[in-house]
């Protein structure tokens, strides 16, 4: 089968190879998978240059996936500690995350996936979009939900409202019931209203700080920021008491992000927390609530762009280089 390699780290396009490779044989918890489509997520790139350094070299990435169960594991379907069981049969059509740090990824014409990384999806959304869906969608709602405790009627400012994480926390946030307050460059303001967001705000508004503040109508109790290193001080300056916010992406990484000389976030007990969706042992909870609102029709994903499994450099390149709206999807 043909996958996707990187051979040693670095930031090249050049570096992605195409290589013909065995397809692999589903270990005891496994399911193999018969891949349609992989996300490209920034994580993506950290680990190519090896700041999510895997465990060998070469090595598939691909933190996201979907498509097709085609073999199951030996014990695929026996309860695990819990008495969980995880049922899945040849034919499924499947999607996850969390691939490609510990196991190769999804950028493959076959993966074999752990069952704790695997959920059904639902029959209202195709396996090329479903491939977008999990790590950003993942990321939004352990951000949201398990770490802010987001809350009906909480006023939720989010980042980056057009971007892969950003249009898929617009959507969770509307459906928790929470006011949201999104920011995107104004031609996509339309579509990230159309998502759920109550109030869009172009982000590059010299008076942003009010405008947040007038369309919350005094503050902001929950947010999701990808540029802690740019609005950590903005975010202090907006937010109600006792108001969470969380971080991710590049800034988690740079340990000069904080606020400037300031009592404000003292005197608003604010808490702030730098998230990374791996350091997360159970997946499959938040998988699963991702795959009901699905099903519910409260989640959509946008694709951008679609590429290759040649074009994998490219899109590496892209995801952390490009202006776009929703998510990059490579296609085996």
């Amino acid at each position: 089968m043909r996958a996707v390699r990187f051979h040693e780290f670095g930031k090249s396009i050049d570096m992605y190879q195409v290589d013909e490779i065995d397809r692999p044989d589903p270990r005891d918890d496994e399911v193999l998978v018969d891949i349609s489509a992989s996300s490209v997520n920034p994580a993506d790139t950290y680990m190519t240059e090896g700041m999510y350094a895997p465990p060998e070299l070469p090595w598939v990435p691909g933190i996201d996936f979907a498509g097709t169960v085609v073999e199951v594991g030996d014990r695929v379907g026996d309860p695990d500690a819990a008495g969980q069981a995880a049922h899945f049969e040849v034919g499924d059509r499947v999607f996850g995350t969390g691939t490609g740090k510990h196991v190769h990824g999804g950028y493959q014409e076959y993966a074999a996936i752990p069952t704790s990384r695997v959920v059904h999806l639902p029959d209202n959304m195709d396996l090329i979009t479903a491939g977008g869906v999990g790590c950003a969608a993942v990321t939004a709602w352990l951000c949201l939900v398990d770490f802010a405790d987001l809350q009906v009627s909480d006023q939720c400012l989010i980042h980056g409202g057009s971007g892969g994480v950003g249009h898929t926390a617009v959507q969770i946030a509307d459906a928790a019931g929470a006011h949201v307050i999104a920011t995107a460059s104004p031609e996509n303001h339309d579509r990230v209203r159309e998502l759920g967001a109550d109030i869009v705000l172009d982000y590059a508004r010299d008076d942003l700080a009010e405008a947040i503040i007038e369309a919350s109508g005094g503050g902001v109790d929950v947010i999701l920021d990808h540029r802690l290193d740019e609005y950590l001080d903005l975010d202090a300056e907006v937010a109600n008491m006792e108001a969470r916010v969380m971080g991710i992406g590049e800034a988690e990484m740079d340990p000069s992000v904080g606020v400037a000389a300031s009592s404000a976030p003292r005197l608003k007990n604010l808490t702030v927390k730098f998230m990374k969706m791996f350091n997360t042992p159970d997946l499959k909870t938040p998988l699963e609530g991702i795959a009901g609102m699905i099903e519910r029709d409260e989640l959509v994903i946008d694709v951008a762009r679609e590429y290759t499994l040649e074009e994998a450099g490219q899109a590496h390149h892209d995801v952390m280089a490009d202006s776009f709206f929703g998510k990059l999807i490579i296609r085996p």
